[in-house]
């Protein structure tokens, strides 16, 4: 069989092109697989920038929470990278894009990093300060307790001192008389008498505050008046009818005082019975005695 040249010539042009078409077909196969493939790593890595700048701004929320006093710092971090999570968002997937983002990321995580280490740092300061306060208030209150005790145990000091510093007496004696041209004659007839001498020891306490005293002598006639009543004294709340006045001088040493109380002429005559002596020094009684006129 004889074949035209101009035939094989064609045969020979088209299994040519088949050729070129055939390694067309496979380096466009090759190079499609290639830029999706690039394309899913562009995707990818666009992907991963997102969820770190979202996990970000979710922390920063979190700390925006507890850390109030450095709100402004952490909203100024929060602002930056939802700009920059909103900006690569928009943006398609590109090498350039990529990698100026993933630059920025690593400058905003810095960032974040030294916002954390100040707030570490923070919160190291404010354990040993809560400590230091907790100290602080343990002493104090262990003070303030010691300080009450020693207060309670001063007061308890001051009222034994001003018990034991109070003046006292003893032997205290009361007789009466009939007083006549300066002479008296003693007696326990009450229609003779007409006064009552009335005698009363101080006695020794060094605790007391030497100096002038007052000392009020009170007579209670068996019918309940006061016998030459001088009138009333008050001493805060309680106040004292008293028969006579005596202004002493105590030293602080055993101290007799005598004193007569002379009837007025409305106690006279004396009423038969129990006269009731009684010695007061401000609204103590130091004594109290009676005597019985028949």
């Amino acid at each position: 069989m004889i074949v035209s040249p101009h035939i094989f010539n064609y045969r020979l042009i088209i299994g040519s092109l088949l050729v070129v078409l055939t390694c067309l077909g496979i380096y466009s196969f090759t190079n499609y697989k290639s830029i999706k493939s690039y394309e899913e790593f562009l995707k990818q890595e666009k992907s991963l920038i997102e969820n770190e700048l979202s996990e970000m701004l979710v922390s920063y929320d979190e700390l925006n929470e507890d850390y109030d006093f450095m709100d402004s710092q952490l909203q100024a971090a929060k602002l930056e990278t939802k700009n920059t999570l909103d900006s690569l968002r928009m943006l398609k997937s590109d090498l350039s894009i990529i990698t100026k983002y993933k630059n920025h990321l690593i400058i905003l995580k810095s960032k974040g990093e030294l916002l954390l280490n100040t707030i570490d740092s923070l919160n190291s300061a404010n354990l040993k300060l809560q400590r230091e306060k907790r100290y602080a208030q343990n002493t104090i209150q262990k003070k303030t307790i010691a300080i009450n005790e020693l207060e309670e145990a001063n007061d308890s000091l001051n009222k034994t001192i001003d018990i034991a510093a109070i003046l006292k007496a003893s032997n205290l004696k009361a007789q009466a008389y009939k007083l006549k041209s300066g002479k008296k004659r003693f007696t326990e007839k009450a229609r003779r008498a007409n006064a009552i001498d009335v005698c009363i020891t101080l006695s020794e306490n060094p605790l007391t505050e030497k100096g002038k005293k007052d000392i009020y002598i009170q007579i209670l006639s068996p019918d309940g008046n006061v016998v030459s009543d001088k009138g009333e004294v008050t001493f805060g709340n309680s106040s004292l009818i008293y028969s006579k006045k005596e202004v002493i001088n105590y030293n602080n040493e055993n101290l007799e005082i005598c004193t007569a109380v002379v009837a007025e002429d409305e106690d006279k005559p004396f009423l038969k019975g129990y006269y009731f002596v009684n010695v007061f020094h401000k609204n103590i009684k130091l004594g109290s005695t009676s005597i019985k006129l028949k």
